[in-house]
């Protein structure tokens, strides 16, 4: 018996292993549109406000590339996770605190809003201390949006330049979240040309709206979280199922 969840009610989650399917041949097709490979495009799944058991779910469907926002809640949720699933990788792309540097550097294999040079102190001491570093990525505030983390555009050149200077071959990319309210591909563009100044191969860029749109543009990762795990509801607590996203199971 398998339990459905009606379509079009942002309440209840999608079936996830069907979710990761159909994403993944999106990502497919936008891929061989703009002449590149399918796997040239990594799937971030964004695995923030979602319990562990649904993470898991994506991990049975094949999944190993998540995001987390929270330093927190990601510390709660991954590192019990690594014996059993040794090929999973753990992306931090919210803004992160410089109190929160250490923990993230013993927890990630990627960090994603490395943004100020604060932050790049607090890394560059977390990593003596945790004896690691994880792979980053610079982001830019690409809208130069007051209200949103990233490197404003005007700094960008000598930030990456002082990153990459500072960490090595660590600094391996960079990765945006456009405003909001705008047409996405100028940022996405625009990025695509600052990684090839700076001779950078990666790209995060795209979203579970406009994710199609960066792979056109050139995106290496994209962050997916919504349509693969649906709108987080504020209860109940621990994945359970509110009722009325029950529907009639199929024998």
């Amino acid at each position: 018996m398998t339990t459905m969840f009606p379509a079009g009610n942002p309440a209840c989650p999608p079936p996830i292993a069907a979710a990761l399917a159909g994403i993944r041949r999106r990502i497919a097709a936008a891929a061989r549109r703009a002449g590149r490979a399918p796997d040239a495009v990594t799937l971030v799944a964004v695995s923030k406000f979602h319990p562990q058991s649904s993470v898991l779910d994506a991990l049975r469907a094949g999944q190993t590339v998540f995001g987390e926002n929270r330093v927190q809640e990601a510390a709660e949720k991954f590192p019990a996770l690594r014996g059993d699933w040794p090929a999973l990788r753990l992306h931090v792309i919210g803004g992160l605190q410089t109190n929160k540097a250490l923990e993230a550097v013993r927890i990630a294999d990627m960090i994603e809003s490395l943004d100020r040079p604060a932050l790049a102190d607090a890394l560059a001491r977390a990593a003596d201390r945790a004896g690691r570093l994880p792979d980053l990525l610079v982001q830019v505030n690409t809208g130069d949006e007051s209200q949103k983390s990233g490197v404003p555009r005007a700094l960008a050149d000598a930030f990456i330049d002082s990153c990459r200077q500072r960490f090595g071959d660590a600094v391996r990319g960079l990765m945006c979240i456009p405003p909001a309210e705008a047409d996405p591909v100028p940022h996405f563009r625009y990025l695509a040309e600052l990684g090839r100044t700076h001779g950078l191969a990666l790209l995060s860029m795209g979203m579970s709206a406009d994710f199609e749109a960066a792979i056109a543009a050139g995106a290496t990762h994209v962050r997916v979280g919504s349509a693969i795990f649906g709108h987080r509801p504020a209860g109940p607590p621990n994945g359970a199922i509110p009722p009325a996203c029950l529907a009639a199971p199929e024998s």
